[in-house]
């Protein structure tokens, strides 16, 4: 077989037969698990991460090892399929940490020597989160902890996911990259919109950890799939935001007729419609170039996240404001939706960031 190269013509948007075969499986699975009211009941428990569903996704469908390769211990599969299963965690706003521990932190791994961590964080039985703050755009600068005698000290803010996992990846002063047991941390809450992915502090006093590689390296490359594949979560949450509102135009009725016949309320849906529609192309523009190792990979992410990310809020503000007054209560989960567009927007690096990122790329400077 001819080996791939890193430049590929042609990206591939459609969906193969395997891939919307594990859509279907995906949102059959969420759907016993992530319904609305559910999903709501749990941001309310104060324990907003669902265990059992993320058990059912890593452990039952092996979904926590999508990208990493058999020989470590994973699925062997590609930016494609990952983004597939973002999709339909978009669409159901799945409180469980898929993106950060089995995209992000997994990137981190795949970059370092640390095949044993990567193993368990592809079985399941682990999870990890990258301690970057959220809203670090790839290339971005970060914080990092100081390091005495071998021990980690610091504090780091705003670490999505950092509440529900086993082990921290810890980027030192030093560029190293360190992997902390997240029992020996002190992880505490923070404030966050978003109640389906929280952020937390975690401080670090004195704190023992394994060095297993560059930080430099690491972080970006994590960053960038994170980046990439978030379009994709923001795609399902555009989906289901004109689906919904669609449905519920069609039988709420006004003068008795259906408030979705009235043109003004059809011309925004269009416009929504055709914003989801050229989501889906970034979207799948950007797991493609990640799946393939394109030299256009950082293109194809920057134009995907400065895209996505505005057209995930005004989705979710048109579903908001068109469901009416049963879209303002707390029991329709419309603002679940809203909220995790709101987070997203900023998260991996607002959309003028990627904007900027992407004039730089294409050589388009501003006068």
């Amino acid at each position: 077989m001819k080996a791939q190269t890193t430049q590929r013509a042609e990206p591939d948007l459609l969906y193969s037969e395997e891939e919307e075969a594990l859509r279907a499986a995906v949102r059959d699975l969420l759907a016993d698990h992530c319904d609305p009211a559910a999903v709501i009941a749990r941001t309310e428990s104060g324990a907003p991460h669902d265990r059992e569903a993320w058990k059912a996704l890593a452990e039952g469908m092996g979904l926590a090892g999508l990208l990493v390769p058999e020989a470590l211990g994973g699925q062997g599969a590609t930016h494609r399929e990952a983004a597939v299963v973002l999709e339909e965690l978009g669409r159901a706003v799945a409180p469980v940490p898929y993106l950060t521990s089995a995209v992000v932190a997994t990137e981190a791994l795949l970059a370092c020597d640390a095949g044993g961590l990567l193993a368990e964080l592809a079985s399941g039985r682990r999870i990890g989160a990258l301690a970057v703050a959220l809203n670090t755009a790839p290339g971005g600068a970060h914080r990092t902890v100081r390091i005495e005698n071998g021990l980690l000290h610091g504090e780091l803010t705003g670490i999505a996911d950092a509440v529900a996992a086993d082990v921290l990846l810890v980027p030192a002063e030093d560029g190293g990259l360190y992997a902390v047991d997240a029992d020996a941390a002190t992880v505490t809450a923070q404030v966050s919109l978003d109640l389906t992915r929280p952020v937390a502090k975690v401080a670090l006093d004195g704190v023992a950890a394994r060095r297993i590689g560059e930080a430099a390296p690491a972080v970006r490359r994590a960053l960038r799939a994170g980046a990439g594949l978030l379009a994709s979560e923001q795609l399902g949450l555009a989906d289901w935001a004109l689906t919904e509102t669609v449905r519920y135009l069609k039988e709420r009725k006004q003068f008795n007729r259906p408030v979705g016949g009235f043109q003004a309320l059809k011309h925004r849906l269009a416009q929504l419609w055709l914003e989801t529609v050229h989501t889906r192309a970034a979207a799948r523009n950007a797991a493609d170039a990640l799946a393939g190792g394109s030299a256009d990979a950082d293109v194809a992410v920057a134009l995907a996240q400065a895209y996505a990310a505005p057209v995930a809020v005004h989705a979710a503000e048109e579903a908001l404001q068109l469901h009416a007054g049963i879209g303002m209560t707390w029991e329709h989960p419309v603002h679940l939706y809203l909220k995790r567009a709101k987070a997203d927007s900023i998260a991996y690096g607002t959309a003028g960031s990627h904007r900027q990122a992407l004039a730089e790329l294409v050589d388009l400077q501003a006068p």
